[in-house]
């Protein structure tokens, strides 16, 4: 059996990210380095042929894929991979605005506990039928009629609302992805909408306070993020990704699809009008017929249509969010769909936004688990949403242990009680023995019960 590194690094746990892609599934085992950077311990890869536009289409082709993913990254990383943090996305991700409300009994400092229970009454939303929430995002609190206050905790005040960006998905969609990691022999950590990983892994503070859009393109979905003040804003999915590029490419030059796929990766250019007229790639026939020869302006018109129809529907998610206006830091594109040439200047034509590409590599630090070439690739924009997930993983472990420690250190007031009355011998108030009395004389019972059912 492989030794598991997380026995040994207690302090900096290790976390593994699932992407489960269109185009590819990609696992991703890493933990917090010293320098709060992310320490890549193994990374392992395999076509995703059971996933459809975000949405598991064939389970077993899925769990297939997943169990060779995980295979390599275990044989990189030598870890033993059982819990996982997976990315989600797809056209039936849906999102919306609601506002909550708790009141104290105190006027105490606000804690981490009632945040959080503020948060779960969220999840009790009733939804459309066949909708489950997946992510409930705070946004602006609001304390004793005081607004605009994004960080609660530790104030005094008894009165506490929030306004929430609250994000769901299809059951049956969520259901599917759960049940392929179940039967891969999986255990999900936590459910993480793409896009919101994707930020983590490309944008900075900096850009999320100034506005920003993220637009991560990937093979079958484009995940459209919007963040002003710090806050996300907006975001939707857009179904359609770089595999209908290559599509297009199949029919408008017929070849086969393999064939499109390389014309796309390696000549593809978003702006017809950067390329030469008389530059011209020859594709081989199929069983000894003759060779074809494509025009690269030709085919930089195919892919400059679908690009732009893509773009426009950002522009509208952009347009329909109220923050066209306030978007100082522009747009940030990432994703295997941000490769492709002169695509910067396309979203600026056609937005009239300022635009760059997303890569993760800000937040990698240099490490000896993996080969130079691995590492190199893997900060390609077509692994942000891989990153992401790490990141994300690492802040959700990080939360749950802040949490724990409040919980520890201000324990709620059954807990004190029962304590109080286990140490009656050194506290002989009358009220104590009481609660002392009580609490045993229902232990007695609880076990005489349970003495006669045996």
């Amino acid at each position: 059996m492989k030794p598991r590194i997380t026995d040994i690094e207690r302090e900096n746990p290790i976390i593994v990210g699932l992407d489960i892609g269109t185009t590819k599934i990609c696992v991703t085992v890493g933990r917090r380095s010293g320098s709060n950077k992310i320490e890549l311990l193994g990374v392992g890869k395999a076509e995703s042929a059971g996933v459809n536009r975000g949405v598991v289409a064939n389970i077993q082709k899925t769990v297939f894929s997943i169990r060779e993913a995980v295979s390599s990254a275990e044989g990189q990383s030598n870890v033993d991979i059982k819990v996982v943090n997976i990315g989600i996305a797809g056209q039936h991700i849906k999102s919306i605005q609601h506002r909550g409300i708790l009141t104290k009994s105190d006027d105490d400092e606000i804690g981490r506990i009632d945040v959080e229970r503020l948060i779960s009454d969220m999840y009790k939303l009733v939804l459309p039928p066949g909708e489950e929430i997946i992510h409930v995002l705070p946004q602006e609190f609001t304390i004793d009629n005081e607004p605009g206050i994004k960080e609660p905790i530790g104030m005094a005040g008894r009165r506490m609302e929030a306004n929430f960006h609250i994000i769901s998905g299809r059951v049956t969609d969520i259901k599917n992805i759960k049940k392929c990691v179940d039967n891969a022999d999986l255990e999900v950590s936590s459910l993480v909408l793409e896009p919101l990983a994707s930020s983590e892994a490309v944008l900075d503070d900096e850009e999320k306070m100034a506005g920003v859009v993220l637009v991560d393109i990937g093979g079958g979905t484009t995940d459209v993020a919007i963040f002003h003040e710090g806050i996300i804003r907006h975001t939707a999915v857009i179904p359609l990704g770089g595999n209908i590029v290559t599509e297009d490419i199949r029919q408008g030059c017929a070849v086969l699809r393999n064939q499109a796929e390389q014309l796309k990766v390696r000549y593809g250019s978003s702006l017809a009008d950067e390329n030469k007229e008389n530059e011209v790639i020859c594709v081989p026939g199929i069983r000894g017929r003759d060779s074809k020869e494509i025009s690269v302006k030709n085919l930089a018109y195919i892919i400059q249509a679908r690009m732009e129809e893509i773009i426009e529907h950002v522009y509208y998610e952009i347009k329909s969010s109220g923050y066209e206006d306030k978007l100082i830091a522009g747009i940030v594109i990432t994703g295997g769909g941000a490769q492709l040439k002169h695509l910067v200047q396309l979203v600026e034509y056609i937005t009239g936004i300022d635009c760059r590409i997303g890569y993760p590599n800000e937040y990698l630090a240099k490490t000896d688990m993996l080969n130079k070439q691995t590492f190199e690739e893997m900060k390609s924009p077509m692994y942000a949403t891989s990153i992401g997930l790490l990141i994300k993983g690492i802040q959700i472990l990080e939360d749950e242990e802040a949490a724990h420690q409040e919980i520890v250190s201000k324990k709620p007031e059954k807990v004190q009680v029962k304590e109080i009355a286990e140490k009656q011998s050194k506290k002989e108030s009358w009220f104590t023995k009481i609660i002392s009395e009580f609490i045993r004389d229902n232990q007695e019972i609880d076990d005489d019960t349970f003495i006669g059912k045996k």
